[in-house]
């Protein structure tokens, strides 16, 4: 099977993790890890931890990123022709999006990747984070790119967006702790038809705020 797809329902909402096997073979041999992850998620989710508000998407405060604007970036086009192409397929138009992107993009690996962090990992954090329980997300595009991992966002109005590196900030943490691998092997974005923004999560200021969680 080229792409396999599996439906986790976290929070009675259904999440449609797929994975391109083929993609995921020859893309991922510098990242062992990655791979293992991907395969084995269906059965080795923590599916309980999704029952609880404390997700990536809630978080409404910024973060000192150095956001770069790309409006010839490769993830506008897959949002463009996904947009129109799948139109009548989905009724999602983030489904349009990232099962585009999948099917028909050489660098997209995976769509709605679930990810968390453990309590014991949010300690380490020193405050970022107040949280106790397990902190949660969903990655809408994993893609390999000039030997990176990419964690993309799709937003249909990505030039609105106050939280969304934020956002994808934590989901790049996230992964790198599920992984094991550093943040110096990632990158993160968000994007629309129009405009994609991004950056580097290495080069990200985050402090300790009493205002950070309300």
């Amino acid at each position: 099977m080229v792409i396999k797809q599996f439906t986790f329902l976290h929070s009675r909402i259904p999440y449609f993790y797929t994975m391109h096997n083929v993609k995921i073979s020859g893309l991922l041999d510098n990242f062992l890890s990655l791979k293992e992850y991907l395969s084995n998620l269906i059965s080795n989710c923590p599916n309980h931890y999704f029952e609880n508000k404390n997700r990536s998407s809630t978080l409404k405060f910024r973060l000192n990123a150095k956001l770069e604007n790309d409006y010839e970036n490769e993830m506008c086009l897959l949002a463009k022709y996904g947009l129109d192409i799948n139109k009548d397929r989905f009724s999602s138009n983030h489904m349009k999006v990232q099962m585009f992107a999948l099917e028909n993009d050489k660098k997209t690996v995976a769509i709605e990747v679930p990810i968390w962090l453990e309590q014991s990992e949010l300690k380490e954090l020193n405050g970022i984070l107040r949280q106790d329980k397990p902190f949660t997300g969903h990655i809408d595009i994993l893609r390999l790119e000039n030997g990176k991992i990419w964690i993309w966002d799709y937003k249909p109005e990505a030039n609105k967006e106050e939280f969304a590196a934020t956002q994808t900030y934590f989901y790049a943490l996230m992964l790198s702790k599920r992984i094991n691998l550093s943040l110096d092997n990632f990158m993160c974005g968000y994007f629309d038809k129009d405009v994609a923004y991004v950056f580097d999560p290495c080069n990200v200021k985050v402090e300790a705020n009493s205002d950070l969680n309300q």
